[in-house]
């Protein structure tokens, strides 16, 4: 089989997000706020808990009353928002701004960090001729994530959730995916972390290739297999 065209996962696959001590951080010091060590770590841990920061920790238990919300949120900005201001909403922070300010910094580029061998795997793609997509469940662009980043120049096309309204692992998002790029599903690669998600790629006949959802650190080079996955003609 012949792969011309490799569909990548945004978070947890090619860029992994801050923790949510980082990003908390970042929005109280924007607020002007200061807490001690303890209190700010304890919100910290409670706010990952929550599931409340965008491509961190998947809540560990959705409140039912936010489990019908939480499910779609990916299928428009506006449940996005919804979705994750009322998951951090759950956690009591000492300020009500905080919690929509906690959501704008997940989408600012500084919050996120590229895998170690993201540029290098997609530029060595793009080398070979083999066009390169983002397929993401989203709610938000995340093209200033990319250009901050560098990997930008070596993306054909963005498939995001949230403009097709639908979400992965429906297999019309990856349909949508295959057309922007121009590819046949069966000479298409989709490499993800979530196996639920990204494997409804196999649906439509694409090739599935799976990396785990770690912290950058501890992940160098797990996207470089794609490279042998990938062969040129």
């Amino acid at each position: 089989m012949v792969i011309r065209g490799v569909l990548f996962d945004f978070s947890g696959t090619l860029f992994r997000i801050e923790s949510a001590a980082s990003s908390l951080r970042a929005a109280l010091t924007a607020r002007g706020l200061a807490l001690p060590p303890r209190e700010e770590a304890a919100l910290a841990a409670a706010l990952d808990r929550a599931g409340a920061l965008p491509g961190g920790s998947p809540a560990l238990d959705v409140p039912a009353h936010l489990a019908a919300l939480v499910a779609r949120r990916d299928e428009s900005a506006e449940l996005h928002r919804a979705a994750y201001t009322a998951l951090a909403r759950t956690v009591a922070l000492p300020d009500p701004a905080l919690y929509e300010m906690l959501y704008d910094r997940h989408m600012a580029p500084e919050a996120w960090q590229p895998y170690a061998d993201a540029l290098d795997v997609v530029r060595a793609l793009d080398s070979r001729g083999v066009r390169v997509g983002v397929v993401s469940n989203i709610g938000w662009d995340p093209r200033p994530v990319f250009r901050a980043h560098g990997l930008h120049p070596y993306v054909d096309t963005y498939t995001l959730s949230f403009e097709h309204g639908v979400q992965k692992p429906d297999p019309r998002l990856f349909a949508h995916a295959c057309a922007a790029l121009g590819v046949d599903p069966a000479e298409a690669l989709m490499v993800g972390d979530d196996r639920r998600a990204d494997g409804g790629a196999a649906a439509l006949g694409c090739a599935v290739h799976f990396v785990d959802h770690l912290p950058a650190e501890t992940r160098p080079d797990a996207l470089r297999h794609v490279l042998t996955l990938a062969l040129p003609d």
